[in-house]
């Protein structure tokens, strides 16, 4: 990835910033980071700032204390960091979890008057409704599996979870494995997953979800056909409730979008993102 600076803010978040031009925020996934946007960063940065987040309780916003991390907390933390940078004319861009957290952003964003900041919002793969929990995510819940798991060499935990969601497990690299275990080998992060997905539903979520028609920004929904995590059940729904959302189903793709097709889905995603807006808006 291309040279990126850290944006210090009081959050507690991590940022790095590269690129110039309309920004765009990138939410990673549960059990991710940054790393999730790599295949992305250098095209997309030749006509946009580029802000990677590490969500608060991943990669490098792992505190050494972790007590509330549920999707509105982290929805919250983004509110904030778009209303501390001043950013206008934002795209909000999230995968799986980083998706459903993108769209509680834009929620929030309206709530307080500040709908305007939004342009665009691309949700890859995102939560938005009640469903059952992944197996390795239901297994950090429990209490003993969450011990026995932060005894797991974090290499080892991440291929079997890897494989798992991809559409073809033969193409889960060495490189992919190393980039997603290098910030789980604390005790500190292993710990702060086990608190995040015991907090993953919230409490109002039926609330929140007779909420989203009110997101009226142009919406990219990007789904793997064969999807085991966010089935595209999921991406349909959001496309009829949304009032200006389109899906885009790749083929043969599995719950990483922009890891196993790099370049159809930043073709997908470049075409979205260079469409002129509404003027009205």
């Amino acid at each position: 990835m291309p040279e990126m600076e850290v944006v210090p803010l009081d959050l507690p978040v991590h940022v790095r910033k590269t690129g110039s031009g309309e920004p765009l925020v990138l939410l990673h996934g549960f059990g991710a980071s940054r790393f999730t946007w790599r295949y992305w960063v250098e095209e997309l940065s030749r006509r946009h700032t580029l802000y990677l987040v590490d969500l608060r309780g991943f990669g490098e916003a792992t505190p050494k204390r972790l007590q509330e991390c549920g999707p509105l907390d982290l929805a919250s933390d983004v509110h904030r960091l778009v209303l501390a940078l001043d950013l206008q004319r934002l795209t909000l861009v999230g995968h799986s979890l980083g998706g459903g957290v993108a769209l509680l952003t834009a929620l929030s964003l309206l709530e307080a008057g500040e709908g305007a900041r939004l342009s665009r919002l691309v949700c890859v793969s995102g939560v938005a409704y009640a469903q059952g929990l992944p197996p390795f995510v239901d297994r950090l819940t429990r209490p003993h599996w969450a011990v026995l798991l932060g005894l797991v060499p974090a290499a080892w935990l991440i291929r079997h979870v890897l494989r798992s969601i991809v559409y073809d497990p033969s193409r889960v690299a060495a490189e992919q494995v190393e980039g997603y275990a290098r910030p789980l080998r604390t005790w500190q992060a292993r710990r702060a997953l086990a608190v995040c997905a015991r907090q993953l539903v919230p409490p109002d979520l039926d609330r929140l979800v007779a909420r989203y028609p009110q997101v009226e920004a142009p919406t990219l929904l990007l789904w793997g056909r064969q999807d085991p995590v966010v089935p595209l059940s999921v991406g349909e729904r959001l496309a009829r409730e949304l009032p200006r959302a389109r899906l885009v189903v790749l083929e043969r793709c599995g719950h990483l979008p922009a890891e196993e097709h790099p370049g159809d889905s930043l073709r997908v995603m470049r075409t979205f993102l260079e469409e002129p807006l509404d003027p009205a808006r």
